[in-house]
């Protein structure tokens, strides 16, 4: 059952992550070595043929030995740093801007002996800034685009011929050259903009995502140990009994010595199960003990709806067959299902105006859970973009803005993550108003029997938070 402290947590969470702080020590910014030096393969391999393609096949002269000794000193760095490191390491942020930083230099120096700007092959300084872009820091990608700049501006003015028929030399007239230098100091300031808020944006998903799984799991951890610690209370009531009942008589005395070592065998022995008792208490949850880890789908959507019944709206919560013979399904009771569901259900009690549906169908091969609210219904221009980042129907109803923040909108984060956990477990979410001609939304969550329905032999995984690396 989720928490005060669970619903505290998801809301700082929500705050936190939308502003774009991410969880301190995350690795998902830092770029594997192995992904530059098969980026910086491929742009040896690309290179090397247009140079020879150009030498050779097109009869164009250019400084071939120079040339080739560029793209080998690339090569050799490329060598030198698989020779040095393993294939899996991740580069700090500064090492890796260093990396780039030497592509954009090489990149440089080839296009000064090839013509510079006039060379059509100067569109490649994006790659590198771009690339930063997505994985490095702001700063890095900064000092990238600084460095960028300053080679496009000198190879405008600055460079070897551009490679052409021998006997001749083409003249490209200078407001055609300023025309290209300013293409590529826009396309590349557009694209580091652009590549950089698309990854931040990824980022705070994908930590969203994870800092929510690390509050599912605790709340895991917290419903094992309230199970176990009601099948501790109930064990241990008949060996302390025991117990109470030996030392009265033992304080009363008058037994013979045979008879006072057997109830002190057998307090030692109620001892040592009391003992044992607690030590399965203490030992943490694995998420598979069945005190606690099934339950039937009435009793999954009494345990969602609870959190919730303190709201000012009727919660009607129906269970039923579509076949007269499927049996009703006792589900595990998985973390993911309990989050995604009960905030399906909550945005239903911030909108509806007295009455939210609870309605669970099952046959013998799918389960489906129905949530419908009599509010205004989803507004046409988000219905079909609902479930992903920061698309929502709020500002808050009045009930939703004294729940949170003053002045606080929603962004869409909590939906978004109730959704992508709910189709982590198998189900596919529909999201619609309602069909039957009356305001309000309708929720319909599906899932194929087998993905949910408890079977002993086959535990669920237990949820467990990512690890750093």
């Amino acid at each position: 059952m989720t928490t005060i402290d669970d619903r505290v947590a998801m809301r700082w969470l929500r705050r936190n992550f939308l502003a774009g702080r991410v969880m301190p020590g995350d690795p998902s910014g830092q770029v594997r070595l192995q992904t530059l030096v098969i980026l910086r393969w491929l742009a040896i391999a690309g290179q090397l043929v247009a140079v020879l393609l150009v030498h050779f096949m097109l009869g164009f002269p250019l400084p071939l030995g120079l040339c080739l000794a560029v793209i080998a000193a690339s090569a050799w760095l490329n060598v030198f740093l698989t020779l040095r490191y393993r294939s899996a390491t991740r580069l700090p942020d500064w090492q890796a801007a260093v990396y780039l930083a030497i592509d954009l230099a090489q990149l440089a120096v080839l296009l000064f002996l090839t013509g510079g700007l006039e060379n059509p092959f100067a569109l490649l300084f994006m790659a590198p800034v771009t690339i930063s872009a997505t994985t490095l820091s702001l700063a890095s990608t900064g000092l990238l685009l600084v460095q960028a700049f300053t080679y496009v501006t000198l190879l405008a003015w600055f460079h070897l011929p551009l490679p052409w028929r021998p006997g001749e030399t083409p003249e490209l007239p200078s407001l055609y050259v300023t025309g290209h230098w300013l293409a590529l100091m826009l396309g590349l300031g557009f694209m580091a903009a652009y590549a950089w808020r698309v990854s931040q944006e990824s980022r705070r998903m994908s930590a969203a995502l994870a800092a929510t799984q690390l509050v599912l799991a605790r709340a895991q951890r917290l419903s094992a140990l309230d199970g176990l610690a009601a099948a501790a209370a109930h064990e241990l009531g008949t060996p302390l009994g025991t117990i109470s009942l030996v030392s009265k008589e033992l304080m009363r005395g008058k037994m013979s010595d045979e008879e006072m070592k057997e109830d002190l065998a057998l307090l030692n022995s109620q001892a040592e199960r009391c003992k044992d008792i607690l030590s399965r208490l203490s030992r943490q949850p694995d998420g598979t003990d069945a005190i606690y880890s099934r339950l039937p789908l009435h009793g999954l959507l009494d345990e969602v709806v609870a959190p919730h019944r303190d709201m000012d709206v009727a919660f009607l919560i129906e269970t039923g067959a579509d076949d007269e013979e499927a049996e009703e399904p006792e589900i595990w009771r998985r973390p993911e299902m309990l989050y995604g569901l009960g905030n399906f259900i909550e945005n239903a009690a911030d909108f509806a105006r007295e009455e939210v549906s609870v309605a669970a169908h099952y046959d013998k091969a799918h389960v489906t859970v129905t949530i419908i609210d009599d509010g205004p219904g989803f507004a046409p221009d988000v219905l079909e973009k609902l479930g992903e980042p920061y698309v929502t129907t709020r500002p808050r109803s009045k009930r939703a803005s004294a729940d949170l923040d003053s002045g606080h909108e929603g962004m869409g984060l909590g939906f978004f993550i109730g959704k992508t956990l709910l189709e982590r477990t198998g189900a596919n979410v529909s999201i619609a108003n309602r069909a039957d001609g009356k305001a309000g939304a309708q929720i319909t969550v599906r899932w194929p029997r087998r993905a949910i329905e408890a079977d002993p032999a086959f535990p669920p995984e237990p949820l467990t938070a990512p690890a750093a690396e």
